[in-house]
């Protein structure tokens, strides 16, 4: 019987196949494979959304934590350029996936990782977003904290800080509480907003200093090569990691595409392009700083306290929007999904955000910021190690191994093709464990500490060497003709997918 329909790339149920599934205990509104109607994001939508979630306080920053280690600005850009190119390559590779199926991640992860052992890849993506919600919250909450203490003697109350960071903490969770569609909504029309206050914050630098200031014709403090890649390639993998957790929950994003393309081109301009901009902002404004107030200032919160009290309300609502729009899209959607993975018939998205600020708070995100290098090497490094593996697994399985074929409805079967020994596939479990263990290695061994500098891109590799290897003949793998037997197959014409789109709704039976 025929279950899926594929057309011009997008694969959605037949109407039959989306009823036999509604008493589901894997499924949920949450869920459930996208609609044809729900493909409707366009490249903008894809644009705005990475606009939104790169134009935030830790990129800003980024550019200083290189910096402070050595390199010159340029050296920085050009790091960080690179390592948002790179991690590129698989956060379109998994969004294929996403715009094809139109499955959200943890549904995804079932396919390498089993019914039941998809909960691994998920919850590692989940802590990893709260903690990054707890970083988000927290320079969030340090803007309003500066706001009030310039406008009255907010800086005499006990705890100041943590009032107004508890605050901020509650409006993240109160605007994820509403669910993706308002989290794009909110992503279409910040992103010009943010772009505009980056570039006037760029303009006000230029005049004030009378230029770029200091920082920019600053040598690197490298004197050999030697000594720069030693700093260079774990800062690399620091960058990637960056958005290597994005790499992977993309599919929650990715499925609402109305097209490949459309996805593929709104990424392809805005994560790089977006990245390197505002990155190069945080330099430039940093190096004015050092002209104008005689010192570095890296943090936006404490650079509005030389402003005036309305400046300072500009400044403050920019930040605001910037955390905000990165923490719901980037740091929410992923664990919220993964608590509902856990149990469909009960938890919600809804109760999913909850869970996540809740667990953000156990993260205490104010040690996680307190020193750089801990933050570039250890923080980002540690979770680069960690998900760096999953990304490779998760684009042999699809590109490799299954060649982009697989059967939805079985995908919310508990005893289907994809629950493999008990609802856990052992194959990827142990290319998982391979790609963390080879990284920490290199941690330990001294003359191997080239593997943990780049611990991302050596997991990736080699997981997804060997779960290719493990599942070459695996019979969770579909053929050609086991896919044609349960897909139809539409014309693109016009006239033809209204005639097809009619049999469908009328004999549903003999599809």
């Amino acid at each position: 019987m025929k279950t899926q329909v594929e057309q011009n790339g997008i694969v959605t149920l037949t109407p039959e196949a989306a009823e036999s599934l509604k008493d589901s205990h894997m499924l949920n509104e949450d869920l459930r494979p996208t609609t044809r109607e729900e493909h409707h994001w366009t490249a903008y939508n894809f644009s705005s959304l990475w606009i939104g979630m790169c134009i935030c306080i830790p990129t800003y920053t980024m550019s200083s934590g290189l910096i402070a280690l050595g390199m010159n600005w340029w050296q920085a850009i050009v790091t960080i350029i690179l390592g948002n190119l790179i991690v590129l390559i698989p956060v379109l590779l998994n969004s294929h996936a996403g715009a094809k199926f139109g499955i959200p991640y943890p549904v995804f992860a079932r396919l390498w990782f089993g019914s039941k052992g998809a909960h691994i890849p998920a919850v590692a993506r989940a802590l990893v977003a709260a903690a990054w919600f707890g970083i988000n919250c927290w320079y969030g909450g340090a803007a309003i904290d500066t706001l009030l203490v310039s406008m009255s003697g907010w800086e005499h109350v006990s705890g100041h800080i943590f009032i107004a960071f508890f605050a901020f903490w509650a409006l993240n969770v109160i605007v994820a509480y509403r669910g993706p569609e308002a989290i794009r909504k909110m992503e279409f029309w910040a992103a010009p907003i943010l772009i505009v206050l980056g570039l006037a914050l760029l303009v006000w630098a230029l005049v004030s200093a009378g230029g770029f200031g200091p920082m920019l014709s600053a040598p690197s403090k490298f004197s050999t090569s030697g000594q720069f890649f030693a700093i260079f390639f774990p800062s690399l993998t620091g960058v990637i990691a960056f958005w290597a957790t994005l790499a992977l929950n993309i599919p929650d994003f990715g499925r609402y595409a109305k097209s490949q393309k459309a996805q593929i081109v709104g990424q392809s301009i805005a994560l790089p392009g977006t990245m390197g901009l505002f990155a190069f902002i945080g330099v430039a404004v940093t190096s004015a700083t050092v002209v104008i107030f005689g010192q570095a200032i890296w943090d936006p919160a404490a650079l509005m306290a030389h402003f005036p009290p309305f400046v300072i309300l500009i400044g403050t609502f920019g930040i605001i929007l910037a955390a905000l729009t990165t923490n719901v899209a980037a740091n929410v959607v992923a664990p919220a999904r993964a608590a509902e993975n856990l149990w469909p018939r009960k938890i919600t998205f809804a109760g999913g955000a909850i869970i996540t600020g809740l667990l953000s708070l156990a993260m205490q995100p104010w040690y996680l910021v307190g020193d750089i290098a801990n933050y570039i090497f250890v923080f980002l490094g540690g979770y680069g190690a960690l998900l760096g593996p999953i990304d490779g697994i998760a684009i042999a399985d699809y590109w490799l191994v299954r060649q982009r074929k697989l059967s939805l409805t079985e995908l919310y079967s508990p005893n289907g093709r994809y629950s493999y020994a008990s609802g856990f596939n052992m194959k990827s479990i142990y290319a998982f464990a391979a790609g963390i263990l080879i990284s920490v290695i290199g941690l330990v061994v001294p003359g191997l500490h080239f593997l943990w500098d780049n611990a991302w891109t050596i997991g990736l590799l080699v997981s997804g060497c060997i779960y290719g290897y493990l599942m070459r003949d695996d019979a969770s793998r579909m053929s050609d003709a086991e896919y044609a037997e349960i897909t139809v197959q539409m014309d693109t014409s016009a006239a033809a997918e209204d005639t097809a789109g009619q049999m469908i709704k009328q004999n549903p039976e003999n599809v």
